[in-house]
């Protein structure tokens, strides 16, 4: 017969008095709720709790302990029992000391010695003021839906990690520490979550802290030190695959969930063996108020799909690079500083996007800031001061946009651009070697920026190089103000160059800058220096108090200046003998020798002509030369020769007369009329648009209308950007290279897609009529695309219409047509065309099904490229072909049309 249950206080002691010599045996006599006293002892069972007990050392910790005998010392099944002050062992086996199945335990002022706590299924587990040590895996291990509060605990001196939390386990860790283990500190896999609040993680064989990417720890007021590997690394579980946790995490961003994200506030993380914090395969992790110091590698690295937010964080004293993007890896920082770095302050490189806010980045051994690959990067707010090389880095296919931005205190450039596109947006430059230098195919821009003290150039724009500069102001540099080198083709506006210990702007040889309301004061030689060859026009400009003659032309030199001021100078020019410059309406004042040309108002005089002759005949000859006209007959005769084309060739020409007669009137002080010279290009594929807008251009810049008539290609993928915030800078871009010539968007429909009113399409337009208007006389542009569809892009713009009003229809091209493209594509490769060969080629193209496969021009040269093919088959088998053979095609080599 069972003992009936027992409430109240039952004794447990080995020997004497207690009633029990067991503890399992007196929780087997226990009824719930009972309180079981346990006298000091060693109990050699393995404890099976199942009811709600608890289990009180009576004479305190360390006096009790229960070694097990088989399997887990103490285990739990269900109830909600108390386990206080009790040592907890293992026996022979390796599995856990304590064994949590179900139930809510709490194991109070406990130590668990010789393998781990695990908790598992559902169960809820509570450990305070606990030490697990000596484990020969994990100390704490929560596994499946099981949760754990582990408060003011110690775990050290495991084999393996101190605590785990797989599955979708979870756990409320508080004031605890973790020490002197072999592997992790923590370690979160699966879909596990946990908040840690003011613990301690330290001397570690591996990371601090483990995370696979769809795990959710939050750590606040935590200190992660002395690990032998990372102090934060998060990345994809083994085997799993990127983009399975990559899926995970964009699905709970894109809904505004925060936990799926790895957050560390106000946390410490130093004296790491490798990175403070890495980031790789999915992983989404944000600090915020962290101190990352005295790692062993960098600070923090995101890589591969990787995304950090920084917020007010601390990444100081460390060996190597302060913050590192990779791969297509995202890094936000906002509030941060990076000093004290071994290597480069921040290096992003690859795919990566980085965006900097109100950051610091101070006192590098490399560059402070490094970017390449095709990094795209966004600056706002930002100081950059003592870097041993240079400030900002921009190289490989990278794009920079930094806005408000300073920089000072630098040993080399304060912003170096290698093939790289930046845009600097009102930034200060100071205290450096260079302050900007742009070596790029590209064509950067330079708004309201200012490039105070350097000690050698303040702006220099390589060879080859255009760049656009609007504003700002070069003060005090040690050398040149502005340096043009060869061949570059640059645009600057209302800019000040003051106290140059050189000259003020420098213009090498071939350059052909086109430079507007510029102030040059206080240059210690020239105010402008135009070297020998070199070109470019000069409006508006004001130089006064140089030490030198306030403009130097060189040898063969021929800049244009036009309504420019020197004033309070001793000299305002000098010039080699057959330099070519020319001026209109210039002006001095207060200059002690003036040698300067003057002229009418209007008129234009080179500087080899005596005053007073403006109107002559050399001065003539010197303004038809630089507006180019004489270049008219010539390009129109070339677009009377393209094939078929009538209207369209009417219709250039006529606007061709129509701005000539605006450029006179204008010349001669009239008002010009209302003229738009932005086009709509309506026709099918391979039709010649872009060979009429590449001659558009040309046209223009004869007449002086664009300044070189460059033509710029562009579609939506050039236009339209990936994500929020990106479209505006790359059409930017696009339309800066196309400054001074044409800006051709091929299918410009596909920029608003039908039915789709949330694309990013819409901004490249808002974009694109806005700097239309901003660049009214320095860019056309020009829309192609099927005539259905080009009205829809129209349509949906306001400000489209009113800049497009003229559309130039382009027709398909017919039969005869087509056999005249062959016929000048095998003048031009040397072939000759018969008339019966000629017929063959009419009856082919009449057969061909104009579908919308049919490529116009293009299948003309398709139809030429075939014929040739046909003809080296036939000639190749010849043994002495002469040229009749070589260069005659037949009939038989006219493509066959394949009848469906």
């Amino acid at each position: 017969m069972t003992a009936p249950a027992k409430r109240g206080v039952l004794r447990v002691a080995d020997r004497g008095w207690g009633t029990y010599r067991t503890i399992t045996a007196a929780v087997r006599a226990a009824g719930e709720g009972a309180v079981i006293h346990v006298q000091p002892g060693v109990y050699r069972e393995s404890l099976i709790l199942d009811i709600d007990v608890s289990v009180v050392a009576e004479k305190g910790p360390g006096t009790v302990r229960i070694v097990a005998v088989q399997g887990p010392a103490v285990s739990v099944s269900r109830g909600a029992p108390v386990l206080r002050d009790v040592t907890v062992e293992s026996g022979s086996d390796r599995g856990p000391v304590v064994l949590v199945a179900g139930g809510t335990p709490v194991f109070d002022h406990c130590q668990v010695s010789g393998g781990r706590v695990e908790v598992i299924h559902d169960a809820a587990a509570e450990l305070r003021a606990c030490t697990v040590e000596d484990a020969s895996d994990s100390g704490v291990h929560v596994t499946g839906t099981a949760a754990a509060v582990v408060e003011d605990c110690v775990i050290r001196e495991s084999a393996g990690h101190g605590l785990t939390l797989s599955d979708a386990a979870r756990a409320e860790v508080r004031r605890t520490t973790i020490e002197r283990v072999a592997g992790c500190g923590v370690v979160m896999a699966g879909e596990s979550s946990g908040t840690f609040d003011d613990c301690t993680v330290r001397h570690v064989g591996e990371a601090a802290l483990l995370v696979h990417a769809l795990a959710r720890p939050l750590l606040r007021g935590c200190r992660l030190h002395d690990a032998k590997a990372e102090g934060v690394r998060v990345g994809d579980a083994p085997g799993s695959g990127p983009a399975t946790s990559a899926t995970g995490r964009d699905d709970a961003v894109a809904s505004g969930h925060d936990e799926v994200r790895v957050r560390l506030e106000k946390c410490e993380v130093f004296r790491t063996g490798r990175e403070g914090v890495l980031v790789s395969g999915a992983g989404d992790v944000r600090l915020r108020d962290c101190h990352v110091r005295e790692t062993g590698g960098a600070g923090v690295i995101a890589a591969g799909a990787g995304r950090v937010e920084i917020d007010g964080t601390r990444v100081v004293d460390v060996p190597g690079t302060g913050l590192a993007a990779v791969e297509n890896a995202e890094l936000h920082v906002r509030g941060g500083t990076v000093a004290r770095t071994g290597a480069n302050g921040v290096h992003a490189t690859d795919g990566c996007t980085v965006r900097l806010t109100e950051c610091e980045i101070s006192t590098t051994a490399y560059t402070a800031l490094h970017f390449g690959g095709s990094a795209r990067v966004e600056l706002v707010s930002c100081t950059v001061r003592d870097s041993a090389q240079h400030a900002v880095r921009v190289e490989g296919s990278a794009e920079l946009t930094a806005e408000d931005t300073r920089v000072e205190r630098v040993q080399m450039t304060g912003v170096d651009v290698k093939d790289a596109d930046v845009v600097l947006r009102r930034c200060v430059i100071g205290e450096t070697e260079t302050g900007i230098r742009l070596d790029t195919r590209h064509r950067p821009l330079l708004e309201d920026c200012e490039v105070v003290r350097p000690a050698r150039t303040g702006i220099e724009i390589a060879a080859g190089t255009g760049a656009v500069v609007l504003g700002g102001r070069v003060d005090a540099p040690g050398s040149a103000g502005v340096f043009l080198d060869e061949r570059s083709e640059s645009w600057i506006e209302d800019l000040t160059i003051a106290d140059a210990k050189g000259s003020g702007l420098v213009i090498w040889s071939g350059a052909r800058p086109r430079v507007r309301s510029v102030t040059i004061a206080g240059a210690a030689k020239n105010g402008v220096y135009a070297g020998d060859g070199a070109e470019g026009l000069l409006e508006d400009c004001s130089i006064s108090a140089t030490g030198y003659p306030a403009v130097y032309v060189g040898a063969k030199a021929a800049p244009v200046l036009r309504r420019c001021l020197v004033h309070d100078t001793d000299e305002d020019l000098s010039q080699a003998e057959d330099a070519a410059a020319s001026f209109e309406e210039c002006r001095t004042s207060n200059v002690k020798v003036a040698t300067m040309p003057t002229a009418a108002e209007g008129e234009m005089m080179p500087v080899g002509a005596p005053r007073g002759t403006a109107g002559g005949p050399a001065a003539k000859r010197a303004r038809k030369e630089r507006v180019g006209e004489d270049q008219l007959p010539e390009l129109l005769a070339e677009l009377e020769r393209l094939v078929g084309l009538e209207s369209v060739k009417r219709e250039v020409a006529s606007m061709a007369k129509l701005m000539q007669m605006v450029k006179r009137r204008q010349e001669a002080g009239l008002q010009p009329p209302p003229l738009s010279r932005h086009l709509i290009f309506a026709g099918n594929p391979g039709t010649g648009k872009t060979t009429v807008a590449r001659l558009y251009g040309r046209l223009l810049a004869a007449l002086g209308l664009l300044a070189s008539g460059h033509l710029v290609e562009a579609d939506r993928s050039a236009l339209v950007g990936e994500y929020v915030g990106h479209t505006a800078p790359k059409t930017t871009a696009v339309f800066r290279q196309a400054l001074g010539g044409v800006l051709f968007i091929d299918e410009a429909y596909a920029l608003v897609p039908a039915g789709q009113s949330s694309d990013f399409g819409h901004e490249a337009i808002s974009t694109l009529v806005k700097l239309m208007e901003d660049h009214r006389d320095d860019v056309v542009v020009i829309a192609a695309g099927y005539p259905e569809d080009m009205e829809r892009l129209i349509d949906s713009n306001p400000g489209l219409a009113s800049r497009f009003t003229r559309t130039l229809r382009f027709d398909d091209y017919t039969p005869a047509d087509l056999v005249r493209i062959v016929e000048h594509q095998a003048s031009r490769h040397e072939y000759r065309i018969g008339e019966d060969t000629a017929a063959a080629l009419l009856t082919h193209f009449d057969a061909i099904d104009r579908t919308e496969r049919f490529g116009n021009g293009r299948t003309a040269r398709q139809a030429f490229q075939q014929m040739t093919e046909q003809h080296a088959l036939r000639v190749a088998d010849l043994a002495d072909p002469g040229d009749e053979a070589l260069t005659v095609l037949l009939p038989a080599d006219v493509p066959v049309v394949a009848v469906r």
